[in-house]
């Protein structure tokens, strides 16, 4: 096969904190399995912003700086990087996450063996500018059901067969899936019979802080619940209870900014404490990978992760 076995694929628009996309891009570099190309699109970021994503391609020969200068949106911009990729596989990366060193080799090495999914999440830790602060894991096997509290992926861990868009539309391009793109195209992929996987190791680092639970306005939350009712219908789950769930957006928009992040918060340190709980609890016969001083430029992450058994 001709062309690298990955695809990495990361829209970018006004980033300007550039120390966090200098961590982002060298995770990717950094990673393992070197076996890709890197390909970034730059959504008609301005000044510092575009200035710092022409430099990326010095960095390492696998980048491949593309774009326009008319902002588009991450929809658009994902799936002209789809357009351009050669890989068997296609990885999402975000601009201002980080991935762990095995991140790809584990996905590769589970789609490898495992055909009857179509795509890959992981679990990730959670930080903002103060460092780790929670972990996240996402079901093992989503099934239609788990659509309903929220997108059972997090969407920039995943990996997917490049396959899947040979056979399937792209990421949806419409003012209705701007900022829920990734629920949309998981319910509609769903809707065709592909299944989906996530490991449960935290092999991504995953940006969030208290601005991010701001960050929705009440027009995208509106579109999100139509998002919602659209695909929970497709897939034969609207009714009797999915409604509720349909209802769940827009009644955040009600919900103080700082209650929801006080609930992300709780949930994500449970999730850590329950990992660390598995990891004092984990037998001789369960391999335990030690990330002793993982580093990406001034960037830390310390401890270790359960690996799934082989």
């Amino acid at each position: 096969m001709n062309g690298p076995l990955i695809s990495v694929i990361m829209g970018v628009y006004n980033q300007w904190n550039t120390a966090a996309l200098e961590r982002a891009v060298s995770s990717v570099l950094n990673q393992s399995l070197g076996d890709f190309e890197f390909i970034i699109w730059d959504d008609g970021s301005e000044g510092d912003a575009a200035l710092a994503l022409k430099q990326l391609p010095g960095k390492d020969a696998r980048i491949i700086l593309a774009g326009r200068d008319e902002n588009r949106g991450l929809a658009f911009s994902l799936n002209e990087c789809i357009k351009l990729a050669k890989g068997k596989y296609i990885a999402r990366m975000d601009a201002d996450d980080e991935c762990l060193p095995e991140r790809f080799a584990r996905q590769v090495e589970f789609l490898e063996n495992n055909p009857e999914y179509a795509w890959c999440g992981t679990g990730a830790e959670l930080f903002d500018e103060n460092g780790t602060w929670g972990y996240r894991y996402m079901p093992t096997i989503p099934g239609k059901k788990d659509c309903y509290r929220y997108s059972p992926y997090i969407h920039p861990s995943v990996m997917f067969r490049r396959s899947v868009f040979d056979s399937f539309a792209g990421y949806l391009e419409e003012n209705e899936t701007y900022r829920c793109e990734d629920f949309e195209i998981f319910m509609r992929l769903m809707q065709k019979g592909l299944k989906g996987y996530n490991l449960q190791e935290p092999l991504f680092r995953y940006f969030e802080c208290n601005a991010s639970y701001r960050s929705r306005n009440v027009k995208n939350r509106i579109n999100e619940a139509r998002v919602r009712a659209y695909g929970y219908k497709k897939m034969g789950i609207l009714f009797p209870f999915g409604w509720i769930y349909v209802l769940r957006p827009i009644v955040a928009c009600i919900v103080p900014s700082g209650l929801i992040a006080k609930v992300k918060r709780c949930e994500g340190k449970r999730a850590g404490a329950e990992r660390e709980s598995v990891n004092e609890q984990s037998g001789a016969g369960e391999q335990i990978i030690e990330v002793s001083e993982y580093r990406t430029q001034d960037s830390c992450v310390l401890g270790s992760y359960r690996r799934l058994s082989s």
